[in-house]
């Protein structure tokens, strides 16, 4: 089973993957972007915010994805793989800039991804108090630098991109404790595995 946690910085995406990974110690732990030794580079080159073309981002994105689901993914066909992200954020980030039509979207991510994604995708969904506390809280990279407004439209932006590239999302309020959460996303796992 190939899932994915989403959210915007700050939702607890790691904490959460690290509560998965007790629950299944053998499960393949990777993320979007970064997941491979090209993908390292390219995460540190977005995250820099060195791109100043935001269609030159998004191609940056698709690079690591393409190269994501080669090396990790489609080697692991059959095993639990968890992911740090994925093909939504990827999207989701391009349907903001609004530079790339909808259906380019889709068909350049299928074509980047072999039409591979992941089965379930789980948003921890902030509301907008908790993620400016949590801003606050925080040394901000380039993305989190552009403020909680572009980051919650982010959020709402990743709901669009699910169902443009017709993968299931589960929405989980990120607001509520950590043991929660981890048991939301594990009961809705299960109902796939039974």
């Amino acid at each position: 089973m190939y899932v994915a946690i989403e959210g915007i910085d700050t939702a607890g995406k790691s904490t959460q993957i690290a509560a998965l990974t007790e629950h299944f110690p053998n499960a393949v732990i990777t993320k979007e972007p970064g997941g491979t030794e090209l993908g390292k580079e390219i995460r540190e080159i977005v995250l820099g915010a060195k791109a100043k073309s935001k269609k030159a981002e998004f191609l940056l994105f698709l690079a690591d994805r393409a190269e994501h689901i080669k090396e990790v993914v489609q080697p692991n066909t059959g095993k639990m793989i968890i992911s740090d992200r994925s093909a939504v954020s990827g999207v989701a980030y391009a349907l903001i800039q609004g530079e790339i039509g909808k259906s380019d979207l889709v068909s350049l991510n299928n074509f980047a991804t072999n039409c591979t994604y992941p089965e379930k995708v789980f948003l921890l969904r902030l509301t907008q108090e908790e993620l400016e506390f949590r801003l606050s809280q925080k040394e901000l990279d380039g993305i989190e630098l552009r403020g909680s407004e572009y980051l919650l439209n982010i959020q709402n932006a990743i709901i669009e991109a699910a169902e443009l590239l017709k993968i299931e999302l589960i929405e989980i309020d990120a607001t509520q404790d950590r043991e929660t959460i981890t048991q939301q996303i594990l009961n809705n796992m299960k109902d796939r595995n039974d």
